[in-house]
């Protein structure tokens, strides 16, 4: 077994806040590493894509070098309190969020950057956080809990080796995640091109409205539309809506290995099943699919901020459920069909919708009612199973990669924990 060492973190890494910015500062200049970007990735992406006006002298200050470590210092939840993310390259010019502390070496041989990539979104590490944190309105981190925080940390040696192998998995995920975005940028494209530009293809395969077919005036939405095209609300052509279930009186989390899928779970395309996630016993599952009842077909749609992010199940869940803040939409197979309806709730139409009639005054959210009254122009039968028949294929390979990273993700966890006590080690 190897022998693990105890460091005291502030010992082998300096602290330092990050950018108070203005508005008028942000969406122009160079890079900027955003809350969001560093909680939602093991690693900085090898380009920025958010942006900060700056200065030479705060580029200086709130600098991002190879080997820093970023954590959020501050959530609405413990549990999602000091997330980290490493910079494995300098990054020129950029600058951090003020939402995030930058954790810079004092060392350069007892830790090893891409390691700690992983060690620190360890389950065994974030215990150790959400132990530490603070909870006033909001949770946070400061360097006071820093202090507190201890690492316990194989040899450099061993830390490089088991860094390049998870490394190598994280890779190879990250190329399906550009994949699956490739994919979805592909029946995003095809959606626009027969459904808002009114292109699909024509009796004879040609573009419908570049070829000069009929258009008619459609005097409630005030456009022109394909002829034989008809006026109506999403209530329309939908057989049935539901959500999931609220655990208070009805079940615990906490217990078993089921997962409890929220809207912080469902990302566009994809429900990712892992630690974020709540668990729940088979009891509870049970308790569950008898409300929600979940069937292949059957899209998803998130009730609150962030409204409509979508996803098409293409296969019955086994080992999950939704709770209710999560719509379930099922379409009425007779006028339209699951792929339609879903790049429909997917698309941009339904989203400025959603934004207009969204209430509340916490969470904004909506209603099964008021989604239901959205109106919409529903293409004739043939057309929306042409379009089907030609994403659906897309849809499901998509489906097939996320399925594929879910089981890397799984392999890369189990074998931190394994590779840091010497159970399994890397030739």
């Amino acid at each position: 077994m190897n022998s693990l060492k105890k460091y005291q973190f502030s010992k082998l890494y300096a602290m330092s806040s990050g950018i108070s910015s203005k508005p008028e500062q942000a969406g122009h200049g160079a890079p900027f590493a955003s809350f969001s970007t560093i909680f939602n990735n093991f690693f900085l992406p090898d380009t920025l894509s958010d942006k900060m006006d700056s200065s030479e002298k705060e580029q200086e200050t709130y600098s991002i070098k190879k080997d820093d470590i970023f954590l959020t210092r501050t959530s609405e939840t413990i549990d999602e309190l000091g997330m980290s993310c490493v910079a494995l390259n300098d990054y020129p010019n950029a600058t951090f969020s003020g939402f995030v502390k930058r954790l810079r070496p004092l060392q350069n041989d007892l830790t090893y950057a891409k390691y700690m990539g992983f060690y620190l979104r360890s389950k065994f590490f974030r215990k150790t956080m959400t132990n530490n944190a603070i909870m006033t309105l909001r949770a946070s981190l400061n360097e006071d809990i820093f202090s507190y925080l201890n690492l316990y940390l194989p040899d450099y040696k061993t830390q490089k080796k088991s860094g390049d192998l998870l490394f190598l998995l994280y890779s190879k995920i990250e190329i399906n995640n550009r994949i699956i975005n490739k994919l979805q940028l592909t029946t995003n494209l095809l959606y626009e091109y027969w459904f808002v530009q009114f292109d699909f293809p024509d009796k004879n395969g040609k573009p419908y409205k570049t070829c000069g077919c009929k258009m008619v005036w459609n005097e409630e939405l005030k456009k022109e539309v394909p002829e034989g095209w008809l006026s109506c609300t999403l209530g329309d052509v939908l057989a049935n809506t539901g959500t999931g279930l609220n655990p208070r009186d009805n079940f615990v989390l906490g217990e078993g290995e089921n997962y409890y899928v929220t809207i912080k779970n469902i990302v566009q395309g994809r429900v990712v099943l892992d630690d974020r996630c709540d668990k729940i016993s088979n009891e509870s599952l049970e308790i569950i699919n008898n409300r929600s009842d979940l069937r292949v077909g059957d899209i998803l749609f998130t009730s609150i901020e962030p409204v409509g992010t979508t996803y098409l199940i293409l296969e019955k869940p086994k080992n999950w459920n939704i709770n209710e803040s999560v719509f379930t939409i099922r379409p009425n197979y007779e006028k339209v069909n699951s792929e339609f309806l879903y790049m429909f709730l997917s698309g941009d139409y339904i989203k400025s919708y959603t934004r207009n009639v969204s209430a509340g005054s916490i969470h904004k959210g909506v209603r099964h009612s008021t989604l239901k009254e959205c109106k919409f122009i529903l293409p004739g039968k043939e057309v929306v199973n042409d379009f089907s028949e030609l994403v659906l294929p897309i849809l499901k390979k998509m489906d097939l990669i996320q399925k594929e990273n879910q089981k890397l993700s799984e392999l890369r966890d189990w074998l931190l924990p394994m590779l840091m006590n010497g159970q399994v080690k890397v030739g």
